[in-house]
């Protein structure tokens, strides 16, 4: 299968529902296809999986969540609007982030993508995940579900994983030797399980459609 790796089109787009819109606006043809979501972007796939688009045969979730992935982030929400969003010490985005994977170029690579959103979209995208709540879709839904954990992640708790596959029994969760930044510090691996998964997937999609 091709990939297609979807970006905002605007570093104000911030809302999920506005992402939403903007992922669903590059959904391929009816063919084949899976649908990746990493992180906050996770909701954002399984709301558009749970429509049932035509051609989708399964969804990856990346150290991501349905519902708040910490339960301080009801308090926290007040004061987001005071939280610093950029340029932060470098220790605690290594700890929160990388991990004992820290290198420079990770670094720069974070703060390059950190430079393209403005501080008010990321504070309104952290509002936005203190509030969402996507597990009603989750259940709708039978198509293959692939969770990829990572086990050092300080920012996503187990328990997300553990939810998911609460509400998505058939869903395969996958514990990676990583930190929050699972594909950029673990790709290989990732990208070997995401395609087996994939292989699979579109296999079973292909059988039913047949």
């Amino acid at each position: 299968m091709p990939s297609t790796v979807v970006r905002y089109s605007s570093p104000e787009v911030s809302s999920y529902a506005e992402c939403r819109a903007v992922a669903e606006a590059q959904l391929p043809d009816p063919e084949p296809y899976i649908l990746v979501g990493e992180s906050f972007s996770g909701p954002i796939a399984v709301s558009i999986a749970a429509t049932n688009p035509p051609g989708l045969c399964g969804l990856v979730l990346v150290g991501s969540f349905v519902e708040k992935p910490r339960s301080a982030l009801r308090w926290l929400s007040s004061f987001i609007g005071v939280l610093p969003t950029h340029n932060g010490p470098s220790w605690l985005t290594d700890f929160l982030l990388l991990g004992r994977w820290a290198t420079p170029e990770l670094r720069q690579r974070i703060e390059d993508a950190m430079a393209k959103v403005s501080p008010a979209a990321v504070r309104a995208r952290l509002r936005e995940v203190a509030h969402v709540d996507v597990s009603a879709e989750l259940s709708k839904f039978k198509t293959p579900i692939l969770y990829l954990r990572a086990a050092h992640d300080q920012l996503i708790p187990r328990a997300c994983a553990d939810r998911i596959a609460s509400l998505a029994p058939r869903a395969k969760v996958l514990v990676i030797d990583a930190p929050h930044m699972l594909l950029q510090c673990a790709p290989a691996e990732c990208a070997e399980a995401i395609r087996e998964f994939a292989r699979e997937a579109g296999e079973a999609w292909k059988a039913t459609a047949g």
